[in-house]
């Protein structure tokens, strides 16, 4: 049994190297992730800040983890075109002739797109300081940030293997993620869910980026959680396990 854990995580490891030397090759990946989510954050601080009431002086700390959540459903567009690619090469065809884990090329693309992700948070962050951006927050919270942000992208990318797995273009394989990238819009990631109409406010309060946005904005602030958490631990667990489920009955079907 160790044995075959062992040479799993090897090749897990050999096909996450595999799709981070195709990031390292081709760097406007992070770079096209990072800049329409800092263009945002640059507008919205500098040009609508003044004129939004957000209940905050500081309204890039507001503004943040929906930028963040926006940069994430970006970055995972390109799990789906890489597996897409992958599969339309027949790469999937010839990894299953050799002697490996037939899913560790599935998880090799998951696993880079959690540390490209990273990458590209950890990037708009620090232009988020420049502009202004401060937290109380001690290790913990922000490990427990960092958690709910690994959840999230782990949760779409599973999502994004279904396209990338499915699609019959190279179109279709990235086109799901641009209601993903617009979700943060209908929820309180820029204003307050109390300015809005009846009905978008109903549905803003209850989709997923709403309480992932205020667990992320209530830990960085320094501020009680409440319920929040829970329910987007239970969004992203959720959205995770199906998206898996479904994810892994397509691959098989490519084997």
């Amino acid at each position: 049994m160790e044995t075959t854990k062992n040479h799993f995580f090897t090749d897990i490891s050999v096909m996450l190297g595999r799709s981070m030397r195709h990031i390292v090759r081709s760097m406007d990946t992070i770079i096209t992730v990072t800049i329409t989510p800092i263009a945002m954050m640059l507008l919205f601080v500098y040009v609508f800040g003044g004129a939004i009431q957000s209940g905050t002086d500081n309204y890039v700390n507001y503004l943040l983890p929906g930028i963040l959540l926006m940069a994430i459903a970006s970055g995972i567009s390109y799990t789906a075109f890489r597996l897409f690619t992958d599969v339309q090469r027949g790469i999937f065809e010839r990894f299953h002739t050799m002697p490996i884990s037939r899913s560790a090329l599935l998880w090799g693309h998951v696993l880079t797109s959690l540390v490209s992700n990273a990458i590209s948070v950890v990037v708009i962050i620090l232009v988020a300081l420049i502009m202004g951006f401060r937290s109380s927050a001690g290790v913990l919270p922000w490990l427990a940030v960092a958690g709910i942000l690994a959840l999230f992208t782990l949760a779409l990318t599973w999502v994004a293997a279904i396209a990338g797995l499915t699609a019959k273009t190279v179109d279709g394989a990235s086109a799901f993620s641009y209601p993903l990238i617009f979700l943060p819009f209908i929820s309180s990631a820029f204003v307050p869910t109390d300015s809005m109409p009846t009905a978008v406010r109903v549905f803003a309060e209850n989709q997923p980026v709403t309480s992932i946005v205020e667990s992320i904005r209530a830990l960085l602030s320094g501020q009680p959680v409440g319920s929040d958490i829970w329910v987007a631990l239970a969004w992203c667990v959720g959205i995770m396990a199906v998206a898996y489920l479904f994810a892994m009955k397509a691959y098989k079907k490519r084997g």
